[in-house]
């Protein structure tokens, strides 16, 4: 469609004639740099779901695993290319909180917000809880309880989101270059024992190692199927893009640079690793307990593998929870200013960070600390499962909006950039469906996804209830911003 076209329309629609302001906007630096953004797109697709979980995955699916994680990142990428694109047509901190306030009402920005809120503060637990775990495994921690391990982390990370995003951004860079610089090490090593066929563990490495032990599915189908939830919850945190873009001073540079990368990281990273990882060993020797590198890289003898890798997967749990912290300040902050969260979420430091919000995040935490003391065998997995309810009903608002925002442009009401979503609305369509399909197939795991599947119904009634709690103070705020849409 032409500007002129677009201009025709807009006049028609006095609504569509400028962009939606995000009050939650406003007082943000734009302190992240690109190299910040694409390590926090780098740190977001690579998580302790590959470093730890896919052990235990590879173990119960086989190497079908690495096609679980193709689907599943094929779906990853599709969301992240259309939140892409809505942050290309507007830029914001409150991301898709803002967008689904636009599309869909404050009903949906509701929903969105306090989902995504339930995510990372449940995935914050899972977090600190990890963090503890894996601290234990040095001796000189082990006579410090769990719970003591949980809140210095928690601290820690507080502190560097209370500073500035600038220190965020630096941390997380970091962060992510060593979980890059890990898995890159570990395939040439992979690459080398295949090419020379060098044992590992007594066993010869080849295609052998998949055909002679039960070929690509040695259970069937439906271990795959079951782990599906756990490949989508290694995914979580690819959004953060969208939410960065909000504190950089070129969004419409970076953004795309960093979205388009993120297929060929997830082909290479985590289906390559995987690949890898069914060729080195039966999957039948991978354990749910230690990450599959240690076992390769101890079935070779190298000293101090675990030591190695526990310290990397320590990384990939601080990244974690320091992306959290960070996402759900900038999301909370937006929520406040339109009045369906605390009040004091919306509140600014001097150095530009929404502190209000991360606080509350935080305290959330804290209860996982509580949990670590009380329960600490289970409380690892009570708070994972939860967590993965958040992260697919985010992916599924992002692309509801994105499909009305495809509407809204062919009606001529905007303009959609040149960085587009292809195949739409078919492929919001079929990803929408993709990811409700995965929650009702958890019905099949009795164990543990039966039990995440229950807590829907829960979940429904608690936000209808806080929608009834804050539904006047949301129509406060909404009669008192300008009519006129601003720029």
């Amino acid at each position: 469609m032409s500007k002129d076209a677009v201009a025709t329309a807009q006049a028609a629609h006095p609504q569509a004639a400028g962009r939606p302001a995000d009050a939650g906007d406003a007082g943000y630096s734009k302190d992240l740099k690109a190299r910040h953004v694409n390590m926090i797109a780098i740190g977001g697709a690579i998580g302790t779901g590959l470093f730890l979980g896919a052990g235990g995955r590879l173990r119960d699916a086989g190497p079908a695993l690495a096609i679980a994680y193709l689907v599943a990142g094929v779906f990853a990428f599709f969301v992240v290319k259309a939140l892409g694109e809505l942050v290309l047509y507007r830029p914001s901190s409150g991301s898709f909180v803002s967008y689904a306030r636009e599309f869909l009402g404050e009903k949906g920005a509701y929903v969105a917000g306090w989902m995504y809120f339930l995510n990372w503060s449940t995935t914050g637990i899972a977090d600190i809880t990890a963090i503890a775990l894996y601290t234990h495994y040095w001796s000189m921690f082990t006579s410090i309880p769990q719970w003591v391990l949980a809140l210095a982390a928690l601290a820690v990370v507080l502190a560097v989101n209370l500073i500035s995003v600038k220190i965020f951004g630096e941390m997380e860079f970091w962060f992510a270059i060593v979980k890059v610089a890990t898995l890159v090490g570990f395939m040439l090593i992979g690459i080398f024992l295949l090419a020379t066929r060098h044992e590992v563990g007594g066993q010869t490495p080849g295609v052998g190692m998949i055909t002679d032990h039960g070929g690509v599915l040695p259970h069937g189908v439906m271990p795959v199927v079951l782990v599906m939830q756990g490949v989508i919850f290694s995914y979580a945190a690819l959004e953060l893009v969208g939410v960065a873009a909000g504190e950089t001073a070129e969004p419409h540079k970076i953004v795309p640079r960093a979205v388009n990368s993120i297929m060929w990281r997830v082909a290479l990273f985590y289906v390559g690793s995987v690949v890898l990882l069914a060729l080195l060993l039966p999957s039948s020797l991978y354990s749910g307990d230690e990450s599959p590198f240690v076992t390769v890289l101890s079935g070779i003898g190298v000293p101090a593998a675990g030591d190695v890798m526990n310290l990397v997967v320590l990384t990939a749990a601080m990244s974690s929870l320091n992306s959290g912290l960070y996402s759900t300040g900038r999301i909370l902050r937006s929520m406040a200013m339109a009045g369906s969260a605390p009040r004091f979420t919306g509140v600014m430091s001097r150095s530009q960070v929404p502190y209000g919000g991360i606080l509350l995040t935080c305290a959330v935490c804290v209860l996982g600390v509580g949990l670590n003391y009380l329960v600490p065998d289970k409380a690892f997995e009570i708070v994972l499962n939860v967590a993965s309810l958040g992260v697919i009903s985010t992916w599924v608002i992002i692309m509801v909006c994105h499909l009305v925002f495809v509407r809204r442009a062919r009606a001529g009401l905007l303009e959609r950039p040149r960085f587009r979503l292809p195949g739409s609305p078919v492929t919001e369509i079929v990803t929408i469906a993709f990811l409700l399909a995965v929650v009702g197939l958890m019905w099949n795991d009795a164990e543990v996804g039966r039990k995440t599947v229950l807590l829907v119904p829960l979940i429904a009634v608690l936000l209808v209830a806080g929608w009834f709690g804050v539904r006047r103070r949301v129509a406060r705020q909404a009669a008192q911003e300008p009519s006129t849409p601003k720029e």
